[in-house]
């Protein structure tokens, strides 16, 4: 039989295409679980708290979104520590990975203690800013000071997932997220419902859970680390270098939590039933978008390690492989939650009127899906590649094109609907067309370690 060049060549594109699959699923799914996993610390503390009365699920919604916003600014734990060290990983210095690892756990130390003496005085304040009612203020900040104590371990969580993840490691974190969460229902629903502890005791149960965690974790990348001669002593120099390198990505963050906080802010200038829709709308799409952030995880790992081994033809074509599971992922996402979208009002609160005002915005949320597969498997090519500066760029310019289009959504007679919808087109799709632009490109492809 005579084989064409064009056969050869079809068939050697198959077989990388299948290898390039098998290394994204075996680095995604995982990551998938685990990340699928990470939210239910919230969508548990919703659905327990939702049972507890409207202005205790309101007063979740403004601690979580604070709470939120105070540990993703500092998600470049978790993502930049993945990125830096697959590069050494790939350039054959496990030592110097895993002692970059390290450093990236001594930083998060540092920073959670300084979020928690700040954040528990200024409660009272961050709630403020979002103006709500006297009732939901009083929940939120009863949750907000509890639960920000456990900002140590939440942030040491983030950073051993990153040394992790960036060790080609994502089973570890799996196991840890789901035993975490386990802990975490059980804790709640005895300290809530058991010990009438209300609000209070859902925000307990989740520190408590959190620190196990974080624990676990601790442990796994400590012995790696005496195992390979690391340092595990904290050396000033290599955590400002952590820090230092951190900084792209944690004004990339800002910028994107300062959209959420739009969102938020917007949903509480309408009324008490539209923030608590918000609420649970909020935390489905960050629940389906930790999902969707499995195959981004995996391409922060891949291409890191790629590029530090120098294959920049590789990372392109593994991008592209990427890229396609992002948007079948998407589809699949979003189609659930449209099928899903009249049933999940009641799992969360028995109130009648948040319910219809939930149904419509779930139905758009589940038509941005597609485009967040987009948008997030890009976001994790280029945090891979240590692209930070330019996502930071870019992620304040769709801000400054999103704000704008969230007031009008809300001011004179707006709704909560229009307000998702001012999402799903200026925040998504902005960043859609920014990361295209930038990942067609070739300037973000720096090579060795």
């Amino acid at each position: 039989m005579v084989w064409t060049a064009a056969a050869v060549d079809s068939l050697t594109s198959m077989r990388l295409a299948g290898e390039h699959d098998r290394e994204i699923l075996r680095l995604a799914v995982p990551a998938f679980l685990a990340l699928v996993a990470e939210p239910l610390f919230l969508l548990a503390d919703s659905a327990i708290v939702g049972h507890l009365g409207t202005s205790q699920l309101a007063g979740l919604g403004i601690a979580g979104a604070v709470l939120s916003t105070m540990i993703s600014l500092c998600v470049f734990l978790a993502y930049g520590t993945t990125a830096s060290v697959a590069r050494r990983i790939g350039a054959g210095d496990l030592r110097g990975a895993l002692a970059q690892g390290v450093d990236g756990v001594w930083l998060a130390v540092v920073i959670g203690a300084a979020t928690t003496a700040l954040g528990v005085p200024l409660a009272p304040w961050l709630v403020g800013l979002f103006g709500p009612s006297h009732r939901v203020a009083d929940q939120a900040e009863t949750y907000l000071r509890i639960g920000v104590v456990g900002a140590v371990p939440l942030l040491v969580m983030l950073a051993t997932t990153g040394v992790l993840r960036g060790l080609q490691d994502t089973r570890t974190p799996l196991v840890v997220a789901v035993g975490g969460n386990l802990v975490n229902v059980l804790l709640n629903l005895w300290l809530v419902y058991g010990l009438d502890l209300g609000i209070a005791g859902s925000a307990v149960g989740t520190v408590i859970a959190q620190s196990g965690s974080a624990l676990a974790l601790g442990l796994v990348v400590v012995r790696a680390a005496r195992q390979h001669g690391a340092v595990l002593r904290p050396s000033a120099t290599g955590i400002r270098g952590a820090g230092s390198a951190g900084v792209p990505l944690l004004l990339r963050t800002v910028t994107l939590r300062a959209g959420l906080l739009v969102m938020t802010y917007g949903a509480t200038s309408l009324g008490e039933s539209d923030l608590a829709a918000m609420q649970i709308a909020m935390t489905l799409w960050t629940f389906l978008a930790f999902a969707l952030d499995a195959i981004a995880i995996a391409a922060q790992a891949i291409t890191g390690r790629s590029l530090g081994a120098g294959d920049r033809d590789g990372t392109r074509a593994i991008t592209r492989r990427m890229l396609r599971w992002g948007v079948v992922s998407g589809c699949v996402t979003g189609a659930a939650l449209a099928a899903t979208a009249p049933v999940l009002g009641p799992l969360f609160t028995a109130d009648v009127h948040v319910r219809h005002l939930l149904v419509p915005v779930l139905l758009v949320a589940a038509l941005a899906q597609p485009l967040a597969g987009v948008v997030f498997v890009l976001d994790g090519v280029l945090i891979g590649a240590g692209d930070g500066r330019y996502l930071a760029w870019a992620g304040l310019v769709v801000l400054l094109a999103f704000a704008p289009a969230a007031w009008l959504a809300v001011a004179g007679g707006g709704t909560l609907v229009w307000l998702w919808v001012a999402f799903g087109t200026a925040f998504m799709g902005g960043r859609a067309v920014v990361l295209l632009s930038r990942a067609t490109g070739g300037a973000w492809m720096r090579l060795g370690a």
